[in-house]
């Protein structure tokens, strides 16, 4: 109706223009072709701006011509359009969902999880998203999301959840919701467990189990560490008494013979004063009697 009325203004701004010629009073002839000049202008700027459309940065344009929607989206920037057509934008940045639901674990236990999704219209299926959903599907998001946590919290004891099992529930919703939401249009980055709330007692009995599950670990790791330790005890120590049995081994009355007559050499030609007591030939060592120093008048 818009493009209308501007092109109906328009021409009659024209036709005034043109047959303001009739009017004998020069001033008021010059003053009607310069109002009717002036609405012309206005009038065609407004027809040629419905036909150029501008599409803000982080949006896609969908072009609907009296219910019928254009199967090709318009990209950001200038694009040339029907001006009879209706365009709608539609954000293609990425969205956070943040929910609070009630779910109930795999023994029946009552849950509260915090959760959040982050996720965006997918920017070729924007008009598919359109036509099968709307201008606004946050509530039709919601309802697949909060669907979703619930049945994949209902397979895992709260146990699990709770604490090591957290970022698996987070994938499985992940992945549930990627197969649900991207044939309807919806690109599922990421989806978040934030904080998960249960009763006092059950929480408290976790807690304790998680505490003594992690002494049970600490412990097994001390006793490993004594072990390892023993074991390194052992083989030096046998390392050792095959050290000492190579050389028990090797020293013979002849090699010991050998080294005390080297030993007995070298303290014979040492310049110091010494007493050296040869052995009796069977394998004794040479005594060294060493001479108290004289000192000088």
């Amino acid at each position: 109706m818009g493009f209308i009325f501007s092109l109906l203004t328009s021409l009659i701004a024209t036709l005034v223009y043109l047959n303001s010629g009739k009017l004998s009073n020069e001033r008021n002839r010059l003053a009607v072709r310069v109002v009717a000049a002036l609405i012309g202008i206005i009038a065609v700027y407004a027809c040629i701006s419905r036909a150029l459309v501008i599409v803000p940065p982080g949006n896609i344009g969908v072009a609907n011509l009296f219910g019928r929607v254009a199967d090709n989206s318009l990209n950001p920037g200038m694009n040339l359009v029907n001006p009879f057509a209706k365009v709608l934008n539609f954000s293609t940045r990425l969205k956070d969902i943040k929910e609070n639901v009630d779910s109930s674990s795999q023994e029946g236990l009552n849950l509260n999880i915090d959760v959040s999704l982050q996720y965006k219209i997918d920017p070729q299926k924007v008009t598919t998203v359109y036509k099968t959903i709307g201008t606004s599907e946050t509530q039709f998001i919601i309802s697949r999301f909060r669907s979703t946590i619930r049945s994949i919290i209902a397979q895992y004891p709260a146990n699990d959840i709770y604490s090591n099992k957290r970022q698996e529930v987070a994938n499985k919703i992940n992945e549930q919701l990627t197969q649900e939401l991207l044939p309807l249009g919806f690109v599922v980055e990421k989806a978040l467990l934030r904080n998960v709330q249960m009763p006092d007692t059950i929480q408290a009995a976790i807690q304790e189990k998680l505490k003594a599950e992690q002494e049970n670990q600490q412990m097994k790791f001390i006793l490993e560490k004594q072990r390892q330790e023993a074991e390194r005890k052992r083989i030096e120590a046998k390392g050792i008494a095959d050290s000492q049995k190579i050389i028990s081994d090797g020293l013979t009355s002849q090699i010991l013979q050998l080294r005390t007559i080297e030993a007995t050499e070298k303290l014979a030609q040492s310049p110091n004063s010494k007493i050296i007591v040869v052995g009796s030939g069977k394998g004794e060592l040479p005594i060294l009697l060493q001479e108290p120093a004289t000192t000088k008048p």
